[in-house]
């Protein structure tokens, strides 16, 4: 067991760390990722980007309305076909008369009236709102709802474009509006409708419906105007054929404006950018508050860490938003604790530089000072007592370094090494065969001389199954090798120091390693697990321990993840009978 006398004075370390220096004509690197105030971050425009493009998309789909529209042409073409047959049948039974041409004997030929024709569409169309016109069997313009014929003449009724209205801004959305319904869905596939100027719609050509309404079969075409009426570019017509007993006569050509389509779609499309509006505003206010609760922190944790790099001291904390239950407060807490694990690390750096400093300088103190005296010593037998003395020191400062060499790489190897399996029931085993072979060995090289038995090294078996954990066998071997060296140093001659492991109810395995030496002064369990606390047992060479051996094995220990502790054995007054050591595995 290794228990520590204070070494000296206390050699105190600095309250902070010395900053990195930074070179001439660099700036910090934290400079560059300052945002400047006011301008939104970039993950606020992300999620601002994302959220209101999916929106937009939405709206987007919904907005075409081609198929919406399809609907509204086929439903008025469908009205509009109703008409034209009731107008037909109309003019199939009020609107013929006697051919002039006498029919074969026994036969009955009739034809159209263009003057009860003209009477009829006027009234028909009249009450409908629907330009219709009358064709005769030859394609010859009969009637024209919108041409009035009288005394003076003929009068055309021509629709003309509605006015401007309203004010600038209005007129350049509904400009715009007029230029968007003809590609959002595309009407530049439909045929043009070019009507006749004037009086020479009656000496022009048929439509192509007319034609085919002459040759017994209904017919109705979508239309793109070339000049918009009443702030619509479609044209819907249908032909019907006029009909006598099956005999064509003429046909009915009814057309109709698509301003009622256009303002089914306009009105559509009004209630959903109304809707669209609201959804934007909860859309963007939404995304500001969304990006305020991960942007923000996230910024205050960066501005939080540049200050603790870059300042001096401890005055800045990682902010706490631990409470917030999400991954932001997790990422808090775990900058949190790496802030206070660094400052620990600082810490314990720091201290351990000063140990070092303060235990080095002793043996160098002594070194140099019997370096001074051996040359003005001229009797011999001093002068190799004080070479004795600086080979000591020597060999004392040689195992010193040593010692603190490997306890600096400790903690690089326990973070770099891939763990294992290690059974430590034969670890125990194997550790006490090599201590009683070793000791045989000994007891065959003395002379014959008489000597004290030395102590014993006794295992117990182990109890709880298969002793296997995760860790990294050569550290944990040398853990158990600090303990038993440590035991054995503070054993009688003829003492025993006991080996015992065993399985937890909760799968963690446990090690005791017991001695039959002075145990451990009062208040100092904890203490003797510091680096180069040394108490050694009387009569023992100064020097010959760092008081490293056991800081080392408790590092160890901690790393993989478990404890280790120290106490006294009791016997049955009370009194102390020896020590004991509990190392503590956890499960794998």
């Amino acid at each position: 067991m290794a228990s520590v006398t204070d070494t000296g004075s206390e050699v105190r370390a600095p309250d902070h760390a010395p900053s990195p220096p930074i070179k001439p004509g660099a700036a910090p690197r934290a400079a560059s990722r300052r945002r400047v105030r006011g301008v939104p971050s970039p993950l606020t425009l992300r999620i601002l980007a994302v959220n209101v493009l999916a929106l937009l998309l939405l709206v987007g789909a919904l907005l075409y309305l081609g198929r919406y529209q399809d609907r509204l042409v086929q439903a008025e073409l469908d009205a509009l076909e109703t008409e034209a047959r009731i107008f037909a049948s109309a003019l199939g039974e009020g609107a013929v008369q006697r051919a002039a041409d006498e029919p074969e004997l026994g036969q009955e030929s009739y034809e159209l009236s263009p003057e009860l024709g003209r009477q009829m569409i006027r009234r028909l169309a009249l009450a409908t709102e629907t330009h219709t016109r009358l064709y005769g069997p030859d394609g010859r313009l009969l009637s024209d709802s919108r041409v009035l014929t009288g005394s003076p003449g003929k009068i055309e009724i021509q629709e003309l474009p509605l006015p401007p209205s309203g004010d600038p801004a209005s007129r350049a959305v509904n400009e715009f509006y007029a230029r968007f319904i003809d590609v959002v869905p595309s009407r530049e596939n439909l045929p043009l409708y070019r009507e006749p100027p004037g009086h020479a719609a009656e000496s022009a050509a048929p439509p192509p419906n007319v034609e085919r309404a002459l040759a017994g079969e209904n017919s109705a075409t979508v239309w793109r105007l070339a000049s918009p009426v009443a702030r619509s570019n479609l044209l819907l017509t249908v032909a019907v054929p006029v009909q006598r007993y099956r005999e064509v006569l003429g046909a009915v050509l009814l057309s109709r404006s698509g301003t009622v389509i256009d303002e089914a779609i306009r009105s559509v499309r009004t209630d959903i950018l109304r809707v669209f509006a609201v959804a934007l505003l909860v859309t963007v206010l939404m995304s500001l508050y969304l990006a305020g609760t991960i942007a923000r922190p996230i910024r205050k944790l960066a501005q939080a860490a540049d200050r603790l790099r870059t300042g001096h001291g401890r005055h800045t904390e990682i902010p706490d938003f631990t409470r917030r239950g999400d991954e932001i407060g997790e990422l808090s807490g775990v900058l949190r604790d790496m802030t206070a694990a660094l400052w620990t690390r600082m810490d314990a750096i720091e201290r351990f530089a000063a140990d070092v400093a303060h235990e080095i300088k002793n043996p160098l103190t002594s070194l140099r000072s019997a370096v001074e005296t051996v040359s003005r010593i001229q009797d011999p037998a001093r002068r190799d007592k004080l070479m004795a003395i600086i080979a000591d020191d020597v060999q004392r400062l040689d195992r010193l370094i040593s010692d603190i060499s490997n306890a600096s790489r400790l903690d690089a190897e326990l973070s770099r090494a891939t763990l294992e399996s290690v059974d430590i029931g034969a670890m125990l085993r194997t550790l006490a065969d090599i201590h009683r072979t070793t000791a045989e060995d000994d007891d065959e090289n003395e002379d014959g001389a008489e000597t004290e038995a030395p102590p014993q090294v006794v295992i117990e078996p182990p109890r709880g199954g298969a002793l296997t954990v995760r860790g990294l066998e050569g550290r944990l071997t040398q853990v158990f090798q600090n303990l038993i060296a440590n035991a054995l140093s503070f054993s009688p001659p003829g003492g025993q120091v006991r080996l015992a492991a065993r399985r937890t109810p909760d799968g963690a395995v446990e090690v005791t390693v017991s001695d039959d030496g002075p145990g451990i002064p009062e208040g100092k369990e904890e203490a003797i697990f510091e680096r180069f606390y040394t108490e050694r047992p009387a009569g023992e060479k100064f020097g010959t321990h760092s008081g490293l051996g056991l800081s080392i094995s408790k590092q160890i220990v901690e790393a993989h993840g478990g404890a280790i502790r120290a106490n006294n054995r009791l016997g049955p007054g009370g009194e102390t009978i020896g020590a004991i050591f509990t190392v503590r595995l956890p499960r794998p």
